[in-house]
């Protein structure tokens, strides 16, 4: 193992650039979302930006706060709700904040208005408060969420899109920053694109419809690297981990690996998930635990203690996608590398 000790993750910056190059082809301007540490690749914003971005995006005046002590001069914009003194810190940061309410709107120096056209969740619904608020003069951009560009063939998307259209004519500013779009609308329809779009997914290299994102000309940034910390022999009724949730039923070989829930590697794969070794597929067993999972390797092996384990990942000719971890836990490759906790260190390399 690197200096990473148990557990490291490995964030490829030239794949952030290569991604943030890619999608910055397809719209009039790219904006790289950067929020909840970079959806766990921590500072990447730069290789975003060399790569063709130009703006960010994050969730929090804290974190525009965080890219401007890293030295970023990128236009930011703060996307969630604030509060009066988070507002003050996204000022002093000189980031655009979004508003959808008078309070807001009349507090911050530029901001981008946001209609709800069905997402949901922030913006206001009210067309024509929307539409007072786009009058003010330290308005900048127009902006909505889309809830279903993932599901290709929904009629949901297609109708926010028009919603939204239609707001945007009757605001009839040319000087605003119109945006829209997510990755997988990016990735969908060129309609959604209008001045920019907000593309956070996909700059990883993670596919926006959970499938193989290098059908988008996209490569995973981020791959999740252990070590064979034990090779232990197993015979039948030995068992591995909390709960004996797993049990030999004849003799084997099986490996520990220090990588358990304490570190993002969630507890729900137990029984359930590969890894690789020796560029070779081997079964998770066992119990997940805070520290540790075991690994079958077969009645035969020569795996042994140092040996390099990739959870997310190339390793020979066989890889471990993120959206293949997701599927085994019902979820979205947005939990997995997000749900990377602290203990695993990011090591940044090209």
């Amino acid at each position: 193992m690197s200096a990473g000790g148990r557990a490291i993750a490995r964030v490829d910056l030239g794949a952030i650039e290569r991604n943030c190059a890619r999608l910055a082809e397809l719209a009039p301007s790219l904006c790289a979302v950067v929020k909840a540490d970079a959806y766990g690749h921590g500072e990447v914003a730069g290789a975003a930006l060399e790569g063709g971005a130009g703006w960010l995006a994050v969730a929090t005046a804290e974190e525009a706060r965080g890219l401007r002590e890293q030295g970023i001069e990128a236009p930011i914009l703060v996307m969630g709700a604030l509060t009066r003194e988070e507002l003050r810190i996204a000022e002093d940061a000189g980031a655009e904040v979004v508003a959808w309410t008078e309070e807001v709107a009349s507090a911050a120096s530029r901001v981008h208005v946001k209609l709800d056209t069905g997402m949901g969740r922030l913006g206001t619904k009210d067309r024509e408060e929307a539409l007072r608020l786009a009058a003010r003069p330290n308005v900048t951009g127009l902006m909505t969420h889309f809830a279903t560009a993932d599901e290709p063939g929904d009629d949901h998307f297609p109708a926010q899109l028009g919603a939204f259209r239609a707001f945007v004519e009757a605001v009839g500013r040319d000087d605003l920053l119109v945006h829209a779009a997510n990755s997988a609308a990016t990735l969908r329809d060129p309609a959604s694109h209008f001045g920019m779009v907000r593309c956070g997914i996909a700059v990883y290299g993670m596919d926006p419809f959970q499938e193989d994102p290098a059908v988008h000309g996209l490569e995973p940034a981020l791959s999740l690297h252990s070590w064979v910390a034990a090779v232990r022999r197993f015979e039948p009724g030995d068992s591995a981990g909390y709960g004996r949730r797993w049990t030999a039923r004849e003799p084997c070989w099986v490996a520990t690996v220090p990588i358990g829930y304490g570190d993002g590697w969630r507890r729900g794969l137990t029984n359930a998930c590969d890894v690789l070794i020796r560029g070779s597929r081997h079964s998770l067993v066992g119990a997940v635990s805070m520290d540790n999972v075991t690994v079958a390797l077969g009645a035969d092996t020569d795996v042994s203690v140092g040996d390099e384990v990739v959870l997310i990942g190339r390793q020979g000719e066989e890889r471990i996608l993120a959206e293949e971890v997701a599927r085994r836990l019902g979820t979205i490759n947005y939990e997995i590398t997000t749900g990377l906790l602290p203990r695993v260190p990011r090591e940044h390399v090209r």
